[in-house]
């Protein structure tokens, strides 16, 4: 249908618009089946925390999100799994064996010195295209505003493609109090000095994901989306929700 005025889209191999899912083990079958009628709106899949390492039949479900032109990657967790065990040479074949070409650096639960984290950029950057994740998974670490604008930026200028605001798949942490509400001081200092076309929002909820469209666009860059909330998700950057209705074409 084309017929209604709608808040334009990114489309095709977007840059930004992206929605990257988070997939907590979706069987094979219905992962088929749900790209199958929308593999189309679905730009990442993260293969969330270290559960990669232990996915049955991994191989077979990353070729299919590549086959939907969507770009698999494994989660933070993982990653620092590996740093954690002096492995990450051996985390970096693993990916390249599985034609992964996308990796995530985080420090969720480890505190990885920034210095640290920046050096492995530049070492993996020309193989990897590499997405940092800023902020904590404990609800108890407050960073200042002024650390969240300095990191962000930093990785980005280090060869990031795009930089993560921690959130947790439940919303309690990193950009969220430990209610689930919105840090909009925060996010409103990030809107300032930074390119949010770089900046992926973690927004499990349909109430975060709607924050962020109604405080940046529908083309807003949204992460741990549920896979069976695509299509809710979608609608609500088209302003074919109540909260979204009155959204600008």
């Amino acid at each position: 249908m084309n017929f209604l005025t709608l808040p334009e889209r990114t489309f095709g191999n977007r840059t930004y618009g992206l929605t990257s899912v988070i997939d907590f083990g979706t069987p094979i079958g219905e992962l088929k089946n749900i790209l199958s009628d929308y593999g189309d709106i679905i730009d990442i899949a993260k293969i969330g925390i270290g559960s990669a390492y232990v996915t049955p039949n991994l191989q077979e479900k990353v070729n299919l999100y590549k086959e939907y032109q969507i770009k698999p990657y494994c989660g933070g967790t993982l990653f620092e799994k590996c740093y954690y065990q002096n492995k990450i040479p051996e985390y970096l074949a693993y990916l390249s064996s599985l034609g992964i070409n996308w990796l995530e650096i985080s420090n969720g639960t480890l505190d990885i010195p920034l210095q640290e984290r920046l050096q492995l950029i530049s070492q993996i950057k020309d193989d990897f295209h590499v997405i940092a994740e800023v902020g904590s998974k404990d609800c108890n670490n407050e960073m200042p505003i002024s650390d969240w604008k300095k990191e962000i930026q930093l990785l980005l200028d280090a060869g990031c493609e795009y930089v993560i605001t921690e959130g947790r798949d439940s919303g309690t942490s990193g950009i969220y109090e430990k209610c689930g509400t919105v840090k909009s001081n925060l996010v409103h200092e990030l809107l300032k000095d930074l390119d949010t076309r770089k900046i992926i929002f973690e927004a499990p909820s349909a109430k975060h994901q709607m924050y962020f469209i109604k405080e940046i666009g529908p083309n807003v860059n949204l992460g741990n989306v549920k896979l069976q909330d695509v299509l809710v998700l979608e609608s609500q950057r088209r302003g074919l929700r109540s909260e979204t209705f009155f959204l600008e074409a």
